[in-house]
């Protein structure tokens, strides 16, 4: 020991002693605390509970020891042995029932094994079963999803493309607005401009033609007003003339006029009067002119043949032209020759 005191006592019993004395000191101490303890304990319980046994030694022994300044640290039994082989048969029946129980042992763990070799299998099975379906679960899920991704992402393409689409249209139309207002704005100084130019050839014709043209348009004008007087003063002559001439016409027009009143009047007094005899009379004057006008188209015949059937007769053609003379009359001079007694007495007898 270390401790002041406990190495002083250790020097007052070793010193002038070695290394070998020390320990045969120690060891003879040892071993009769060994000796007093077995006394105490059976073969069986020496050589199954070496622990125990080794811990007695050490509690018996470590106060003799310490008074004599050494410390036991540490303190095992290595083996435990007689010479008439005791123990090695205590061993020996304890192997074999611990060889027995091994093998029971081993019986049971290979059975708990195979059984839990099964179980194993079953649940890993299971677990296969469930990790499949979820992984088919998963890859239906992730199949769906991409589905959806891809359509959302064809949607948003498709937007943005239209989208782009509809921002080139916007440009295009701002690019040809600004055209337009840049034509526009060329247009309208193209327009300055030819105002500008028509302008100046206007004051150059002013200058070069339109005040020359306006004096010689000044003297035709005074021409033609001259002219236009004179050829009114003739106009106004020649109307004075015609208004005097149309109003002699109109007298002798009007004389006339009354004349032939008058002469109808007479005519119609007559006729009144007369009666049939008058019509009969202006029936015979107007047979001339329905002759000549009847025959007219016939002048330019040279010869007229009749054809007839064989009962029939040139009379008989004859009579049907005569027939029908007082209907070409009342169609040419609208005068009806049936309403008058002669000419129906002479139709009547020809019919």
């Amino acid at each position: 020991m270390t401790e002041k005191e406990l190495l002083a006592v250790a020097c007052e019993q070793f010193l002038g002693k070695n290394v070998q004395d020390v320990k045969n000191v120690v060891l003879q101490t040892l071993e009769g605390h060994l000796r007093s303890i077995l006394g105490t304990l059976t073969v069986e319980q020496i050589y199954q509970d070496r622990d125990q046994f080794a811990k007695l030694v050490r509690e018996v022994a470590a106060p003799d020891v310490g008074r004599m300044g050494i410390e036991i640290l540490s303190f095992t039994i290595k083996d435990v042995y007689d010479k008439v082989d005791y123990l090695s048969s205590l061993g020996k029946t304890q192997t074999a029932a611990v060889r027995r129980d091994a093998d029971i042992g081993v019986a049971e763990a290979e059975r708990d094994a195979g059984i839990r070799e099964a179980e194993c299998k079953k649940e890993m099975l299971d677990v296969k079963f469930m990790a499949d379906t979820k992984i088919a679960d998963s890859r239906r899920a992730f199949e769906l999803q991409k589905a959806a991704f891809t359509e959302e992402v064809n949607i948003k393409t498709a937007e943005a493309q239209l989208a782009y689409e509809l921002q080139s249209a916007r440009e295009q139309q701002k690019i040809r607005q600004e055209e337009i207002e840049i034509e526009v704005v060329q247009r309208k100084k193209q327009i300055d401009v030819e105002e500008k130019e028509v302008i100046r050839k206007e004051k150059e014709l002013i200058a070069t033609v339109k005040r020359p043209a306006e004096a010689e348009a000044y003297r035709i004008q005074q021409i033609a007003e001259g002219e236009k007087v004179r050829q009114v003063l003739m106009a106004q002559a020649e109307a004075e003339k015609i208004r005097k001439l149309g109003e002699a016409e109109a007298f002798v027009i009007e004389a006339i006029g009354m004349a032939e009143a008058e002469g109808m009047k007479l005519k119609a007094e007559a006729l009144q009067r007369y009666g049939e005899a008058a019509q009969l009379a202006l029936m015979l004057d107007a047979l001339p002119e329905i002759a000549a006008k009847v025959a007219a188209p016939l002048s330019k015949v040279d010869e007229i043949v009749v054809l007839s059937g064989e009962s029939s007769s040139t009379t008989s053609e004859v009579n049907r032209l005569l027939a029908e003379i007082p209907a070409s009359v009342r169609a040419i001079t609208g005068v009806d020759l049936t309403k008058i007694p002669l000419i129906q007495k002479a139709t009547g007898a020809q019919a």
